[in-house]
């Protein structure tokens, strides 16, 4: 009993763990793609960009870049609720598996009237062959249930084609890796994870890796929003992220609840890498498998 209890320890996660130390290269691959990156919407097309779970974060997060670029309107939606007649002169959809039920409904739905690009990590999956244009990542593809560079790599791919040099954020998020991981980080009884803009996306996207991963209590919203009434469950032993830049006096009031306050001067997708790190090992530390986690699926397909 005790052997497989130790062996258990040493494998739990070990895909989650090669892949999210993996981000850094294929990011870097990612920026590289410049015919890829030349696929999507031009600059001036009214799109909307999709998906489920944590593409539909990353998609908020493709969405608000965008716009603040000066490249045109740019909604995000979950794929279940893109309303009908909107007139978008285009569809990014992404999704890791490509077999999402969602993502295909919609995609078969605007088929002859609104051009869908996919970009998606299984290049022999469904909607390769239902949509108009498909983006491929399968070297970014994983085999954790729980997603980690598949979402950050087709962000890299979006923030290069805006014409963002991703030299900065592959820098920081190797040193993140290259160093020691910070144990307080892990201990929390609750977090809440902020941000502003397009790290808005990224705070959503850590709060549903640390519910997926080690069925932590977490929260996520905009850095703004946070003192319009969440701040209220901030307390002695609860921990508010920060990713990218805070609202002056937002640290000191955090702090004043006796909760911590956690930001690093990094690019906040290497951030996200941190805090995946953190995810991993507080899940394997209480006994879970964030590759197999409880009542999930590496993709959700929906019984006729």
């Amino acid at each position: 009993m005790h052997q497989r209890e130790s062996d258990m320890t040493i494998t739990a996660g070990a895909h989650m763990r090669a892949e999210l130390t993996s981000q850094p290269e294929t990011w870097a691959r990612a920026a590289g793609m410049r015919a890829e990156q030349a696929l999507l919407p031009a600059s001036g097309a009214r799109i909307a960009v999709v998906g489920c779970g944590t593409s539909w974060f990353m998609a908020q997060s493709y969405a608000a870049l965008r716009e603040a670029a000066g490249h045109g309107e740019t909604d995000a939606f979950t794929a279940s609720e893109v309303p009908a007649g909107r007139g978008y002169d285009a569809i990014v959809a992404l999704t890791r598996s490509g077999t999402t039920t969602e993502v295909l409904e919609l995609t078969e739905r605007v088929k002859g009237t609104t051009p869908v690009i996919a970009v998606l990590g299984d290049d022999s999956s469904p909607l390769v062959d239902l949509a108009d244009t498909v983006i491929a990542l399968p070297f970014a593809d994983e085999q954790s249930v729980v997603q980690t560079r598949f979402a950050t790599t087709a962000l890299a791919l979006f923030r290069a084609s805006l014409g963002e040099s991703l030299d900065g954020a592959v820098a920081d998020a190797q040193a993140v890796l290259a160093s020691p991981s910070d144990p307080a980080l892990g201990d929390a009884e609750q977090y809440s994870f902020l941000g502003l803009g397009w790290t808005i996306g990224l705070a959503h996207e850590a709060a549903l890796k640390m519910r997926e991963s080690s069925q932590s209590w977490t929260e996520s919203y905009s850095a703004m929003e946070y003192r319009h009434g969440p701040i209220a469950i901030a307390a002695p032993g609860r921990i508010t992220w920060q990713f990218g830049t805070a609202p002056e006096g937002l640290q000191a009031q955090v702090e004043a609840t006796g909760a911590r306050f956690v930001q690093h001067p990094i690019d906040p997708m290497a951030d996200l890498v941190r805090l995946h790190r953190v995810a991993l090992d507080r899940a394997v530390g209480r006994g879970l498998d964030p590759d197999q986690p409880r009542n999930l699926t590496r993709s959700v397909i929906l019984a006729d």
